[in-house]
């Protein structure tokens, strides 16, 4: 990993992330496992708008055998950044190519960003197993309910953005009694 001198900016701008994005929901199906996933797109469009608002930008590009993400707080340009290496199956094959790095770009985001997504479809191709229906609520990561606090905290106009991404999550007992003092 890489990253700028600094990425205060940056983790602020994470921090504010978190506080508006929710859970990715599942938009496609992999039909070989029987599985559904978040694709691509949805992903970055379910994202784009909280990003825009907290100043951050994502770059991704392959390198050589790799695939580079940059994180980039965009007022500032600190960044972090990472490169994961392609795992491809048939090397003169351009489907092959193409979907290992769809697949890269797919995961790379989901772990900079910290996106809660439960991706069943790299599970089932672990191992078959029935998954029970993911709840519509689960609580916040410990990186997201910062964020929330951070905000609560805030400006009015921080505090109105907190308490909507509230509703988007069931709150732990903990969390719970961390607020009660803030609302």
């Amino acid at each position: 990993m890489e990253r700028s001198q600094s990425i205060q900016n940056l983790t602020q701008g994470l921090a504010k992330f978190h506080a508006m994005v929710g859970r990715i929901s599942k938009d496609a199906k992999n039909p070989f496992f029987k599985s559904n996933y978040a694709s691509l797109p949805h992903i970055l469009q379910e994202i784009a708008e909280p990003m825009e608002k907290a100043g951050l930008v994502i770059s991704q590009f392959p390198n050589g055998d790799g695939l580079t993400t940059m994180l980039i707080h965009a007022d500032s340009g600190e960044f972090i950044s990472a490169t994961y290496t392609l795992q491809i199956v048939r090397n003169n094959d351009p489907q092959a190519q193409a979907s290992a790095i769809s697949y890269a770009r797919r995961y790379a985001i989901s772990s900079v960003m910290n996106l809660q997504i439960s991706d069943d479809d790299a599970e089932a191709a672990m191992r078959p197993v029935r998954q029970a229906p993911s709840p519509s609520k689960v609580p916040p990561t410990e990186q997201q309910f910062a964020g929330i606090v951070q905000y609560l905290n805030g400006t009015p106009e921080q505090q109105k953005t907190a308490k909507e991404a509230l509703k988007k999550y069931t709150l732990t007992k903990d969390q719970t009694e961390t607020l009660d003092g803030l609302l």
